[in-house]
């Protein structure tokens, strides 16, 4: 055997970890650039609001500034809200969304697939299903207080209507675009409709499914908000609603980061999940 053949795997091996090495660093780095980046963007604008509210560039009573919405968070913390503590009026809302998300996924995913392997059902339904996805949602929440009262029915029914038109259109389409030839075949082992549709249809939408999870919830805590914010006992909403009469701005603000801390950390589970289940898919980084 030749010296050059015995020499090249070894130059091969050597260079390989180099190269993940440099990929490795490279990523993060960017990571640590992309999260300084946007600490200081974040600074920036807190910044820049307090100092124009301060110097009544922008009208700080309807505005509010920073540093009075931290005062009234904090004030909600030690000393709780009119309601209650804050924790329950979180929980409240969260117990809301997180039951109508669950409701609205489940039928999203069940009639999403049904129709997407059904076409006599998708043809008889899909003229309906249109008509009620075109009808603005957020109205309903009025129509869901008067029938269910002001109670977290009402709510979870305004977080279902929400959750479920994104996350149908999603399965639905899913559904659709799974490989004909792993169905043809799945049909030539003898597997039966329920088998292709558990085993191959289901596992080919869920990386549809999940790109709709990441919306659906935001859009559950929108429609728990908005039904506290018209008529409830407790919740975040109703806390808005209590601020915006007092024209306490400060606490409208509060209220909305507390919200946008719950969507947040609501994200990163579900980013989480995602990645557990889709180790195959290559990460933005890797790309």
């Amino acid at each position: 055997m030749s010296p050059e053949l015995l020499s090249t795997p070894v130059v091969d091996t050597v260079k390989a970890p180099g190269r993940e090495q440099s990929r490795v660093r490279a990523a993060r780095k960017r990571k640590i650039m992309v999260n300084a980046a946007r600490v200081v963007l974040l600074i920036a604008v807190l910044g820049l609001w307090e100092v124009l509210s301060r110097a009544k560039v922008i009208d700080p009573f309807n505005f509010s500034m920073p540093s009075k919405i931290w005062d009234q968070t904090y004030t909600w913390m030690t000393h709780g809200t009119a309601l209650g503590s804050l924790g329950e009026q979180i929980w409240y809302t969260l117990y809301e969304a997180l039951l109508g998300w669950i409701i609205g996924v489940v039928a999203g995913v069940v009639f999403g697939i049904a129709l997407g392997r059904i076409t006599l059902l998708a043809d008889v339904l899909g003229p309906y299903i249109k008509v009620l996805n075109s009808i603005p949602r957020i109205v309903l929440a009025p129509i869901f207080v008067i029938w269910f009262g002001l109670g977290p029915a009402s709510k979870v029914a305004s977080a279902v209507v929400l959750v479920f038109f994104p996350v149908f259109f999603n399965a639905f389409q899913g559904a659709r675009e799974v490989d004909r030839n792993l169905v043809a075949n799945a049909r030539i082992l003898g597997a039966s409709d329920r088998r292709v549709t558990l085993q191959v249809v289901i596992p080919s939408a869920t990386s549809w499914i999940f790109t709709s999870l990441h919306v659906s919830f935001g859009f559950a805590l929108i429609g728990a908000i908005v039904g506290e914010y018209i008529g409830a006992t407790k919740g975040i909403g109703l806390l808005v609603a209590q601020s915006q009469g007092t024209f306490n701005a400060a606490g409208v603000y509060a209220a909305m980061v507390i919200l946008a801390v719950v969507a947040l950390l609501a994200e990163g589970l579900l980013t989480f999940a995602e990645r557990r289940i889709f180790r195959w898919k290559p990460s933005d980084s890797d790309r």
